[in-house]
Order: C-alpha cells, then sequence, then structure tokens
C-alpha cells in the first residue's frame, strides 16, 4: 500500500492548487498544509477523507479521532467539529484527498447488493484503509493526469470508493443515509431544522414528534450519531456563527444575540469555553485574517444530484 499512498501523494502534489483545492473530478478535493495547525471549529459535511501524508485530529463532541495514511474518515452526517493538522513539514507536507458523499450513488449500489446489517447509529467513524479501497481510491485520483478521461471514468471509479466502503465496516451507516426511513436519516432532518433554526428556542419534544421519535429514543440516537445532545448541537452552531459575525466587525453584545443568547454573560462564558479568549480578544485577534473553512473534511452536503 504505501506504493499507491506515494503514487497518489505525487498525484496530489502536482495538481494542488493552495490549502484547499476542488479539482475536476465532481465532490473530490484535495488539501495540502505545509505545518501544523491550531484546532479549528467547523461544520463538517458528510464525506470521506483519506490522508496520504501527515496526520490530522479532530473533536467531535466528546470524542477524539486520529487519521493518518493507515486509516480513513467518514463522516454520514452534518457535525460541528474542530479538526486540527497535527502532523505536517514544510519538507513533509500534510496531503489529504476527500470526497463528498453521493447519496443518489448509494442508493443504486444499494439496491444492486445483497441486504445487510444497518448496524448502530453512528454519524462519525475512524477506519483502517484496505488495499482494495486503496486500488479504488488510486484510480479515481489518477483522472486528474487524464482529464478528457474524467466524465466517463470518473462516476464508475467513485462509485468503485464507495461499493468499497459499503462493504467494510461503514457499510450499515452508509446503508442508514440512503433510507429515508432508517434512524440516522431520521436524525438528520432533525440536524437540517437545528442548522435552519439554530438561533430559536429548541423544544427537544417537539422536534423528536416533528421526526418521528419519542423523545427519549430521539435523544439516544442523536447523541449516538452525533456525540453531543441537540442542544449542545446547537450550541455549537450558535457559538461558531456568532465567532462569524464578530469578526465580521459585530460586537459581542450584537453577536450574542443574533444567534439566539439572551444573557451577554452566558454567551461569552462559553465562547471563551470553546474559543478559548473572551469574544472582543478573540476577534480581534482573528480580524484580518478570516476563517478559512476546512473542507476536508468538509464542503458540502450530501450530493443528491
Amino acid at each position: 500500500m504505501l506504493e499507491q499512498l506515494n503514487r497518489m501523494r505525487m498525484i496530489a502534489e502536482r495538481h494542488a492548487n493552495g490549502a484547499r483545492h476542488e479539482t475536476i473530478i465532481p465532490r473530490v478535493a484535495l488539501h495540502i498544509g505545509g505545518m501544523r495547525t491550531k484546532p479549528t471549529p467547523n461544520v463538517y459535511e458528510p464525506a470521506l477523507c483519506l490522508v496520504l501524508q501527515g496526520a490530522k485530529q479532530a473533536m467531535i463532541g466528546d470524542r477524539l479521532l486520529r487519521y493518518d495514511p493507515a486509516s480513513y474518515f467518514i463522516a454520514t452526517i452534518e457535525l460541528p467539529a474542530s479538526g486540527w493538522v497535527v502532523e505536517a513539514t514544510p519538507a513533509k507536507p500534510y496531503i489529504a484527498v476527500s470526497m463528498r458523499l453521493n447519496r443518489e450513488c448509494l442508493t443504486s449500489l444499494i439496491s444492486d447488493m445483497p441486504s445487510a446489517s444497518e448496524g448502530q447509529t453512528r454519524g462519525f467513524a475512524i477506519s483502517a484503509v484496505t488495499p482494495d479501497l486503496l486500488d479504488a481510491w488510486s484510480r479515481l485520483l489518477s483522472l486528474l493526469d487524464t482529464p478528457q478521461d474524467v466524465p466517463v471514468l470518473a462516476p464508475m471509479h467513485e462509485r468503485e470508493v464507495l461499493y468499497r466502503l459499503l462493504k467494510g465496516p461503514q457499510g450499515g451507516a452508509l446503508r442508514q443515509i440512503a433510507r429515508v426511513d432508517s434512524r440516522l436519516s431520521q436524525v438528520r432532518q432533525a440536524i437540517a431544522w437545528i442548522r435552519s433554526h439554530f438561533n430559536e428556542m429548541l423544544r427537544v419534544e417537539q422536534l423528536a414528534e416533528q421526526v418521528g421519535m419519542s423523545p427519549a429514543s430521539f435523544h439516544r440516537h442523536f447523541k449516538s450519531a452525533t456525540a453531543m445532545s441537540p442542544l449542545q448541537y446547537q450550541k455549537m452552531l450558535r457559538l461558531q456563527e456568532a465567532r462569524r459575525l464578530l469578526i465580521a466587525s459585530a460586537d459581542a453584545a450584537r453577536a450574542a444575540y443574533a444567534v439566539g443568547y439572551e444573557s451577554p454573560s452566558q454567551f461569552s462564558r462559553e465562547y471563551a469555553r470553546m474559543f478559548g479568549a473572551p469574544p472582543a480578544r478573540d476577534a480581534e485577534r482573528l480580524r484580518g485574517r478570516p476563517i478559512v473553512m476546512e473542507a476536508v473534511d468538509i464542503t458540502a452536503a450530501i450530493d443528491a444530484s
């Protein structure tokens, strides 16, 4: 596998353009960085990430994950998280390739495969890279050297990558997101509502009823999928949006009210706990160098087209 990783790394280095680069292959992006980074809060969208060189860590809820060339990271739902590169130097940069998950392709594949257990309601995981998965990834990434082949061959190779994922330990979670009546799909419906109404009061019982679950079942499955409660999920979205507002020159009180806080003091406490500094001080430090969304991890919701 080392030879394949080296070949893919060289392809990525030839075609990368900046820290993050959307390639000509639909849903595929390259990520390169020559230094370690600090934790950056973000919303991870459903995607697969394969590290070719270096290593990265992510904190999702109360869970710390690390992924490197021996493993891959997959998110099957939208997740507030913090990610940071932990192994990178100018001479040996962090290099990764990511692919947003195509729900339509997953649904088509599942219809052609034997039925299987869906497993737990889990929205993210780290799993070991296998030779079969790496072979499929290598064929997909190699299309960057032959762009004329992308329209015809990219869908085939993308399908093969997803097929290998479905055959692996995360196949159960992928099957769930392809079914509209699964527990994970119900959690995704709730997440979509929270993201659209993050600055409103969250009534968990009403949201549970809206997605067709009892409050107890909803809380259990939501926590299993995201490693946080619905209220914690909403709080992370609020604080991330408040940070963007602050960087755009809004004052702390205005940002607090805009994202749904009624108490500026509570907002300041929770903001400092998440970002390591009070709102005004953090904004002053960051203003002038806007936060870049780390799309490896994540770039857009599951593509249904």
